[in-house]
């Protein structure tokens, strides 16, 4: 029984006098890296329920401003056409990456997507979809450059009819060559060039210059 008792103390060699100071020192830092786990465990939580919080209000704004644009497009575009139908459909069930596709119908032709459109339809849809999203949230201002180039008179009458109607809330900034479209701006600034390789530019104030050709 001595001897079995000699040789476990054998095996446990030689005797550490510093154990007790380096148990010490261990466990400090044990309490210290508790204390830190604790504080980012309890920091996840708290990102986490923000992240959940976050995700709940960003899907249902995403769906309220999805509605109210696709609304104002169903709206807008056979006032633009004059006649046909589109909206808006959602690729994905999840709201936070779906995609969005533009079914649009101009007048005679078959439900399609944007891609399958000629020029003047893309563009014409486009103007009704950005007029939706202008009606839904509307900015200062609004440049349009060339929209009207690929559209037939017919189709730019009724582009520039919306552009003078949406005008009373929106400034709008439109470069065209187009004489209809012309003719609802207030204001025209033109580009002319007396000399060679020096441009000039011209304001006309079209009321003022209506009022000057009745006199």
């Amino acid at each position: 029984m001595l001897e079995e008792l000699g040789r476990k103390i054998g095996r446990l060699g030689a005797i550490n006098l510093a154990a007790i100071d380096e148990f010490a020192s261990q466990s400090e830092r044990k309490t210290y890296l508790d204390a830190q786990h604790e504080d980012l465990t309890s920091a996840l939580e708290t990102l986490e329920s923000a992240i959940r919080k976050i995700d709940k209000e960003t899907r249902s704004r995403f769906r309220d401003t999805f509605e109210e644009v696709n609304a104002g497009l169903q709206a807008l575009f056979p006032r633009v056409f004059g006649g046909g139908s589109a909206h808006l459909e959602m690729t994905g069930e999840d709201l936070l990456d779906t995609g969005i596709a533009i079914i649009a119908r101009p007048p005679g032709k078959k439900n399609s997507t944007i891609h399958l459109l000629s020029g003047g339809e893309k563009a014409l849809t486009a103007i009704a979809l950005v007029f939706s999203i202008f009606q839904l949230n509307p900015a200062p201002f609004c440049m349009l450059d060339e929209v009207d180039a690929p559209l037939d008179d017919a189709n730019v009458g009724r582009y520039a009819r919306m552009v003078k109607e949406m005008s009373e809330k929106v400034q709008f900034i439109y470069i065209t060559h187009n004489k209809i479209s012309m003719e609802v701006a207030d204001q025209l600034l033109g580009v002319t060039m007396h000399e060679p390789g020096v441009s000039r530019l011209v304001s006309v104030d079209v009321e003022e210059a209506a009022e000057l050709a009745a006199n």
